[in-house]
């Protein structure tokens, strides 16, 4: 039970007062004549015991030394030390009051233990400071729901004295309040009149409006509501306590503010969002407009030039208005976005001023706060209040500060990353395949996800390369490391491979060669820097394939690299036992070819260990996955490699650098394809024309018979002047006409200016000048001359199957 136990039942008679104390009535020999039951309960005396006794059979004569005297307002307490009927000491108050009209009854004596009386007086203390010091304001409402009392701090607020307002109702010395607090009745006599009426109390209930002794300043109140109701249980009214907490609520306001600030600041590395987040945050709570002026160099990434701010070329970027953020609730039209155009402000302006002082400038109910980084100044933001609205104090100018400095952090950090990123994603565009052309051997799909979100580049790199005969070349590749150095790396290998492909080597010569040029450049790399940790190159695998579409033959190596998905027509998944080799920079072992045939319509899949291999699964899991999701004989590619990240990568990101390419085979109709074995003699040249010749009527291509019958009578003249054994020509209608001797030697011709006197050596000079391009692809029974023509006209003989 509290100090207000339910003994008292809030009865506010003092412990001395007569119908509640110890109460004793002696005669003028201090002699007991009268003894009261509460006598009795405080001394354990009973009345036959005490009656005719002396005073001091109980009570000390004196009042006690070792007691200090009652600080009280009633007169004639005293501090007596008191004996129970038990032998207890009690220490007591006491009070005596003298009787008169004659009898024996000289005097009464009351009294009560010193901690009921202390008690007691704390009690009125507190009732008293309630009343005349609290800075609570405390009214009661009657029955009627109109006032009948209030303190000394609810009379200060209202601003007359109490006897001009007694008797109003709430809602009439609150006229325009209103309740922030939901869940209640909307007025304050309906909040009270449901106290009234149900003894439920209402706590903390937040009530905005202007006192009237302040009628110009919006304050808002803590309030409490509970019913007031006597000993019996009648009910007197309701009390109301109020709390000014207006310093507390703008306080809660600008921190909420900068919290908001904090959450939605800074979140994109983007210039323009970022100054659109501060006009989010600031209205309509903070100013009735707010605008972002950015200097136009901010917005390309670069740092504005540090002399000369009043002249700085600034770009308006972001602006918002009070009444703009109605339209951006559910079913109103959107503010229109904001044009970056330029803003010249005169010379005497807040914000000309700002610029040139550097510092914030505060005019009337306009604030303008430079944003500033280190020793540059990247733009001003503006805060307006409306007309006639409160000006901002110094709390509004420190926080204002504050969130200009947070996002004078962040679109420096914006600008920073749009500076860098523009130089990755150049990077990125020179390293990467961003368009594959569409290849006649195979149909495709790919997706690269970088570890390195942020600038877009990373070590993984694929490549679909065109080669002779129809043939593609398919490579994927892993760099150790990520960011600009692996990407730079990725690069240099991406570029060598292109190099060494275009002259139609193996795969494990084309890996070895390449193998040979990375150990070479990483020991000079060793060289210069002294630590081979310096070269990411070290380390780095690849795996190469080059598919021919006329005879469905597949030849791949692999550098280190995880073997290919190969899936069969009828979706069966098995992963090739390609022999691994050393990646690349190694040494030591050479690189082994293997070769394949794959019906048409089988898929292949490339990709790096970053698809398949995490923290919380190993490689054979995720290849696992792989294989079931390439399965699916009836999903397309881009389908495929959708799937395939969804399920491998399932949080859209990966602690290595990803790339994927898969591949379906597609195989030349025999009818675009003729070729013809033919004797190493001089009669060879005339039969290969005519043979080229029919071939192209049935084709429809006279119109490249000419050039044709040149290019054939050359290659072939050639192959018998200077090789032994049958000679192979080979024709092929795809994309462009494809013309193709091999023969058995080794030795390639090589294109130059003849003399005048020269009587050879000018037939590959003109055939040079016929076709797109020619070259030699070596074998290992030979060699191929080919060479690539034009079709006459835009409507291009086109494959069946296309």
């Amino acid at each position: 039970m509290t100090a207000w136990n339910a003994e008292q039942n809030a009865d506010f008679r003092g412990p001395l007062d007569v119908t509640r104390a110890a109460t004793a009535v002696v005669d003028a020999q201090d002699t007991v004549i009268g003894w009261s039951p509460a006598a009795e309960r405080l001394f354990g005396f009973p009345p036959d015991e005490i009656i005719g006794r002396p005073l001091a059979t109980f009570l000390s004569p004196g009042p006690s030394p070792s007691v200090p005297p009652l600080r009280s307002r009633f007169r004639g307490n005293e501090t007596h030390v008191a004996r129970h009927r038990d032998g207890r000491e009690l220490v007591v108050a006491t009070a005596v009051c003298p009787l008169s009209g004659g009898g024996a009854a000289e005097r009464v004596l009351v009294a009560t233990e010193l901690k009921d009386l202390r008690l007691w007086e704390s009690q009125l203390a507190l009732l008293n400071g309630l009343a005349t010091q609290s800075p609570l304001g405390l009214a009661i409402y009657g029955t009627d729901l109109r006032l009948t009392w209030c303190n000394a701090a609810y009379e200060q607020e209202i601003g007359r004295p109490f006897a001009e307002f007694r008797g109003l109702r709430a809602d009439e010395l609150y006229s325009d309040g209103t309740f922030l607090t939901k869940g209640h009745p909307p007025t304050l006599d309906g909040v009270m009149r449901h106290v009234l009426d149900t003894g439920e109390p209402f706590l903390d209930l937040h009530f905005q409006g202007r006192p009237p002794s302040d009628p110009l300043t919006v304050h808002l109140w803590s309030c409490a509501y509970y019913r007031l109701q006597d000993a019996d249980g009648h009910v007197l009214g309701v009390c109301e306590d109020a709390f000014d907490i207006s310093d507390r609520y703008r306080a809660q306001r600008r921190l909420a503010l900068l919290v908001e600030a904090g959450r939605g600041i800074g979140t994109a590395l983007d210039v323009v969002v970022t100054a659109e987040k501060i006009t989010e945050v600031a209205v309509p709570e903070f100013a009735a407009t707010v605008t972002v002026d950015l200097s136009r160099a901010v917005l390309e990434g670069e740092v504005p030039a540090t002399g000369g701010a009043a002249a700085m070329a600034l770009v308006r970027v972001a602006h918002r208005s009070a009444e703009e953020t109605d339209r951006d609730k559910p079913g109103q039209r959107p503010p229109p976005p904001v044009k970056h155009s330029p803003r010249e402000y005169p010379s005497g302006s807040p914000q000309y001023r700002s610029l040139s002082s550097g510092g914030l400038v505060l005019d009337d109910t306009t604030l303008v706060v430079p944003l500033r980084a280190g020793n540059s100044t990247l733009g001003l933001v503006t805060f307006v209040r409306s007309t006639g609205g409160a000006t901002f104090d110094s709390g509004e100018v420190a926080l204002a500060d504050e969130l200009v400095a947070r996002t004078a952090v962040s679109i420096d950090n914006a600008r920073r990353f749009t500076r860098e990123r523009t130089a990755s994603l150049a990077l990125q565009r020179q390293l990467l395949p961003q368009h594959v052309p569409q290849q006649s051997a195979v149909d495709l799909a790919y997706r690269y996800l970088p570890t390195d979100a942020v600038t877009g580049v990373g070590g993984d790199w694929f490549d679909v390369i065109p080669l002779s005969g129809t043939r593609v070349g398919l490579v994927v590749g892993d760099v150790v490391g990520h960011g600009l150095q692996a990407a730079a790396t990725m690069g240099r290998l991406r570029t060598t491979v292109r190099a060494f492909a275009q002259m139609d080597i193996d795969p494990d010569e084309l890996l070895s060669r390449l193998d040979d040029l990375v150990g070479q450049s990483s020991e000079e790399l060793w060289g210069e820097l002294g630590t081979p940790e310096a070269d990411v190159t070290i380390g780095a695998t690849c795996l190469y394939a080059v598919y021919d579409p006329v005879s469905r033959r597949c030849a791949m190596a692999r550098a280190g690299h995880l073997p290919p998905a190969v899936v069969d027509p009828e979706g069966r998944v098995s992963f090739p036992d390609l022999p691994a080799g050393p990646p690349l920079g190694l040494g030591g072992l050479p690189f082994e070819s293997m070769e394949i045939e794959l019906p048409e319509g089988s898929l292949l899949a490339l990709f790096t260990d970053g698809l398949v291999e995490s923290r919380d699964r190993d490689i054979d899991q995720g290849l696992a996955i792989l294989g079931g999701v390439l399965g699916d004989r009836h999903a397309s590619l881009e389908e495929l490699c959708d799937r395939a990240v969804a399920e491998l990568l399932p949080d859209g990101t990966t602690a290595d650098d990803t790339a994927l390419l898969i591949v379906r085979t597609r195989e030349l109709d025999r009818s675009q394809v003729a070729e013809w074995e033919l004797p190493a003699e001089p009669i060879a040249a005339g039969r290969a024309r005519d043979l080229a010749n029919e071939q192209l009527r049935d084709w429809g291509l006279e119109e490249l018979s000419f050039a044709t019958e040149l290019v054939v009578s050359e290659l072939v003249t050639n192959a018998v002047r200077y090789s032994e054994g049958p000679l192979h020509v080979r024709l092929i209608r795809d994309r462009t006409l494809l013309c193709e001797v091999a023969d058995t030697g080794h030795t390639s011709p090589h294109l130059r200016h003849s003399g005048e006197d020269d009587e050879g050596g000018r037939g590959l000079f003109i055939i040079a000048q016929l076709v797109q391009r020619w070259g030699t692809r070596y074998t290992r029974s030979g060699k191929t001359i080919w060479t690539e023509q034009a079709f006459p006209s835009t409507d291009e003989p086109r494959n069946s199957r296309e």
